[in-house]
């Protein structure tokens, strides 16, 4: 195993068998979350995609190592991995950042850009364009409010087992830590596109204020709404998988997709 591949057993995590000929699609997690969130969305998305879903130090197998508490930091490590592994003769790969993913997955692919490693596509889901300043709960701090969010949000039930508590609150702290450093710095815009993906009663990001992605890349890209909240895609990950192999050009568009528009 050569340094690259080391690298990649570190930080990425394969789910499902890939496809012949399927397009890896790099997800990052939201705050607080890990590789295995993003099975579900693996399976809806069949052969036709490989997710390699990015797994933060400082939680599940690698809950011994410590966390990366500064947002550019994280992406720094990222590009290193992705670069590495994209040799001559590499399928194209896209990326997909959810909430702190979005961001997360947005800051390694302008990485990649200044590299000529441009990814095929972007998504990104559930937050709100950089330009826009800070998320409204991006400060956030102290364990009771760090947990009162996420269970605002949603994605908390499983918090109330003090023994998942303290599994999670170490995860959380860094990552709210790593939204609190993060500042958006004004560069070339994105050589790909940008897929934006919202959930139409998601109290941290509308729709319609998502829609600053689009001006952050130099080709023309999507939007896409779906019911539900913040975590939406917990529910939707059959027609979020449609959308995302639309989008990448590897289904043709259904009528049954959730409502998207094209800007």
């Amino acid at each position: 195993m050569n340094d690259a591949d080391a690298a990649a057993g570190t930080w990425l995590r394969r789910f499902g068998p890939p496809g012949e000929g399927a397009m890896p699609l790099v997800c990052f997690p939201h705050a607080g979350g890990a590789a295995s969130s993003y099975r579900s969305l693996a399976r809806a998305l069949g052969p036709e995609a490989e997710v390699l879903a990015v797994q933060y130090p400082g939680r599940q197998d690698r809950r011994h190592e410590p966390p990366v508490p500064r947002l550019d930091e994280l992406a720094d490590r990222i590009t290193g991995v992705l670069a590495a592994l994209d040799t001559p003769d590499a399928a194209p790969y896209a990326l997909f950042g959810h909430s702190l993913g979005a961001l997360v997955a947005y800051e390694t692919a302008r990485r990649l850009d200044r590299r000529g490693s441009t990814p095929h596509r972007l998504f990104v889901s559930a937050r709100c364009a950089p330009t826009a300043g800070p998320g409204p709960t991006d400060g956030l701090d102290g364990d009771a409010a760090l947990l009162a969010e996420v269970r605002r949000l949603g994605g908390g039930d499983a918090l109330d087992d003090p023994e998942v508590q303290a599994l999670a609150l170490p995860a959380l702290r860094a990552d709210y830590a790593a939204l609190k450093s993060y500042t958006w710095r004004e560069g070339p815009a994105l050589r790909c596109p940008v897929t934006v993906l919202t959930g139409t009663d998601d109290p941290l990001c509308t729709p319609e204020q998502a829609l600053g992605w689009l001006r952050l890349a130099v080709v023309p890209g999507r939007s896409r709404v779906f019911g539900g909240g913040h975590f939406y895609l917990e529910d939707r990950a059959t027609e979020v998988a449609s959308a995302v192999l639309t989008d990448l050009g590897l289904r043709a568009p259904q009528a049954a997709l959730s409502r998207a528009t094209d800007t």
